[in-house]
């Protein structure tokens, strides 16, 4: 089984504090800062890219809000399967606090901006087109696609991989969604 952060990091305490210059101090501080980063019940690493008319959006910028970081590609049929997945839970939940960041892991610019046409992605993308090589995949440790990260309002990472419904039941879930009855009979007893 792999190792955990919490025990890595309880290890690197433990050691003397001489040893925190050293570089192997160092190189586990941060690599233990990178993994809480991308950890579910981690805040989630922030980060900044150009969207298609190159102005530049980062993961902060969504604060307050149920954010779903999705890394997809044009070319990627897997990742075109699940779009329709993800324009449903969008279009459900968006008034209700939720929104999707989309990262491409393209590296041609025409293909991406007709993926995002055809497929009705209607919320916030981004890119640097380098592909695979792509920053904020580097950043999160992205080596397949589809891949997804929700993050809450306040920026901390609380579930990944969510494919098909599970998006949505688990939006559903968050955002405590409210039978109306409920809501009257609550409102009669407050009057």
């Amino acid at each position: 089984p792999a190792i955990q952060i919490d025990d890595v990091e309880t290890g690197l305490k433990a050691l003397d504090p001489s040893l925190k210059s050293s570089k192997y101090y160092q190189v586990v501080s941060k690599r233990i800062e990178d993994k809480r980063g991308t950890s579910v019940g981690y805040k989630a690493t922030n980060f900044s890219q150009a969207t298609p008319d190159g102005k530049m959006v980062s993961l902060s910028d969504f604060k307050g809000k149920f954010v779903l970081i999705d890394f997809w590609a044009s070319w990627c049929r897997p990742c075109r399967m699940e779009n329709p997945n993800v324009v449903a839970a969008y279009n459900k939940y968006k008034d209700k606090g939720f929104t999707v960041l989309g990262i491409s892991m393209d590296s041609n610019k025409e293909p991406w901006l007709q993926a995002i046409k055809q497929d009705n992605l209607n919320w916030t993308q981004v890119s640097d087109l380098k592909g695979w090589q792509n920053e904020v995949g580097k950043i999160y440790g992205v080596q397949g696609i589809p891949q997804n990260f929700l993050i809450d309002k306040e920026g901390k990472i609380i579930a990944k991989n969510l494919r098909g419904d599970e998006l949505e039941k688990k939006l559903a879930e968050i955002l405590g969604l409210i039978h109306p009855i409920f809501c009257c009979k609550f409102n009669t007893f407050a009057g």
